[in-house]
């Protein structure tokens, strides 16, 4: 049993495959759990890009939420009964991921992958600044926001309709961020999380079969996606949402500022993104930045 700071107590059985998951997580601190969601995700999202000669943005997303919703369903067994207020906040949260990654995905096919975590950014970062109660945080985040206008700046060209689903996508994940610490005070298990995944997929579904059709049912396809879906979505939104229920949304914020960074490896790793000097200044940035923020929230934590 825990009990976190108002957070209803979790209940698992004492053997099992969910009680060892429950008492991993436990062990790991919420910083370490974002920071390996990070990871996970942009590791994803460049993968993914590989997969849009065959399947397009919106196809790519579809395979990535459709197995994310099955692993995720499967594992959890979610219901539809819940109360409404929690029902409502599962669906928002659908939708939400469902538009957040239609969007994303529209830009990175656009715009480098760096370029595009780091518009997106914006939307964290507000998230990290209009929460903050402290000056310190507000210091991390004005660090933050100068990598981002680095990188930005370094990139320059960038296509203007590639930028403005960055910034759509951007809105989303604030809104992701919010929604999910809501879920995660009003359920003490990823049954929400499995549901609002299934919601997502719904949302991105016909998007996708219009734009890939039969190209979806392809075996080479079908293995990519289920592993940009591991990758960019099962692993990331659980380890989020735990730590969403260990740390407030605007620490939360503050610690994803390591997007851009990992971001921009990620691309010169597996996509040949190369970066500038002015970039990796960048970076250096965005890690002082979250390095700063983990220590910072530690008392709070």
């Amino acid at each position: 049993m825990v009990n976190i700071e108002g957070i209803p107590e979790r209940r698992f059985s004492s053997t099992g495959p969910l009680a060892a998951a429950a008492r991993a997580f436990g062990a790991i601190p919420p910083p370490a759990l974002v920071l390996l969601g990070v990871v996970s995700v942009q590791v994803g999202a460049a993968v993914a890009k590989q997969l849009f000669t065959m399947t397009g943005a919106a196809g790519t997303v579809t395979l990535r939420l459709v197995f994310a919703a099955l692993v995720l369903a499967l594992v959890w067994r979610p219901s539809l009964r819940m109360d409404k207020r929690t029902l409502l906040v599962v669906a928002g949260l659908g939708a939400v991921l469902g538009v957040m990654n239609l969007t994303f995905y529209q830009a990175l096919e656009r715009i480098p992958l760096g370029a595009a975590v780091t518009i997106e950014f914006l939307g964290p970062l507000a998230v990290a600044v209009l929460g903050s109660r402290r000056w310190l945080d507000g210091l991390w985040a004005l660090l933050a926001a100068t990598g981002v206008v680095l990188l930005t700046g370094v990139d320059g060209g960038l296509e203007l309709v590639g930028v403005l689903f960055a910034l759509a996508a951007g809105g989303c994940w604030a809104g992701y961020i919010l929604l999910t610490a809501s879920l995660g005070s009003r359920t003490s298990d990823g049954k929400g999380l499995a549901l609002a995944m299934v919601f997502g997929a719904l949302v991105a579904l016909p998007f996708g079969v219009a734009e890939a059709g039969t190209a979806l049912l392809d075996p080479v396809v079908l293995v990519a996606g289920a592993a940009v879906a591991l990758l960019s979505s099962v692993v990331p939104y659980s380890l989020e949402l735990e730590a969403l229920r260990r740390i407030p949304p605007r620490v939360f914020g503050v610690l994803m500022s390591l997007e851009p960074a990992v971001a921009a490896v990620a691309g010169l790793l597996v996509l040949g993104e190369n970066l500038r000097p002015a970039q990796w200044v960048a970076v250096v940035c965005v890690v002082l930045a979250s390095v700063g923020a983990t220590r910072s929230a530690r008392p709070e934590a």
